[in-house]
């Protein structure tokens, strides 16, 4: 009998170690902000917040709405004067620059019951394509307690938006409270990490990408999700929504 306890110990000690994933871990609270750039990385990033506002525009106009402030190195969404349901001065803004293959990181901070996004591969031709997301796919952002979107599966925050829901809402933080997200999107392979997690992990303008697409309001937008190149757009949805380190690499 005690040779026998000897052995399996023994198997034990050389077996691989491995961690179970259950639906029920708790929310982790990461503190580290991953959308921060070490000085060796800095020459491979462009900081689209370098110069304040500049590197943007308000979708399908010249220049950037009074609502959307640069604040203490934060660019905020001033949502008080409200405009149906987006605001006064505001409308969703857009990189003067388009973007193919691209590693993507910010930080974020929503308003209570608030509702925003991020929204990549955005086509600009309003002759067209009258929003963002005409042809842009969504990068939710929200306070999952208290938006309505919140509670849906597929329109939480870290989740593309009605198309693929990722594991994002285990680690999201709540709102008022700094949340960092990356995005990296390279020949159709697309991942997230939400707060330092790896929370998506799949495929866009494949066959099933275009099944997705079929099965969501976007299947009467022809254009949608298929275009390779875009602008980046950050979404004015009438809710009060800050954003700092916003960091682009091409790869």
């Amino acid at each position: 009998m005690k040779r026998i306890l000897i052995i399996g110990l023994i198997a034990a000690a050389f077996m691989p170690s491995c961690k179970l994933t259950d639906k029920t871990e708790e929310k982790t609270d990461v503190t580290a902000d991953s959308t921060v750039v070490t000085e060796n990385e800095a020459s491979t990033w462009v900081n689209l917040l370098d110069s304040g506002t500049t590197a943007w525009h308000t979708y399908g106009k010249d220049s950037l709405g009074s609502a959307w402030k640069w604040e203490d190195s934060l660019l905020h969404l001033d949502a008080s004067k409200k405009d149906d349901w987006q605001t006064k001065g505001g409308g969703d803004i857009v990189t003067n620059e388009e973007f193919e293959n691209f590693h993507l990181k910010l930080g974020w901070k929503i308003s209570e019951a608030g509702n925003s996004g991020i929204i990549i591969y955005v086509k600009e031709d309003t002759s067209k394509y009258p929003y963002t997301w005409s042809t842009g796919p969504e990068v939710q952002i929200a306070d999952n307690e208290k938006n309505e979107d919140g509670k849906i599966h597929g329109h939480q925050a870290g989740d593309v938006y009605e198309l693929f829901p990722s594991n994002s809402n285990a680690y999201v933080h709540p709102a008022g409270e700094w949340n960092s997200i990356e995005i990296v999107s390279k020949n159709g392979k697309f991942d997230l990490h939400m707060n330092g997690h790896h929370t998506l992990d799949t495929v866009i303008w494949n066959n099933a990408w275009k099944q997705n697409i079929a099965g969501t309001k976007f299947k009467d937008m022809p254009d949608f999700g298929t275009f390779q190149n875009g602008r980046i757009a950050l979404q004015d949805h009438g809710a009060d929504v800050w954003f700092r380190n916003v960091m682009i690499k091409r790869l």
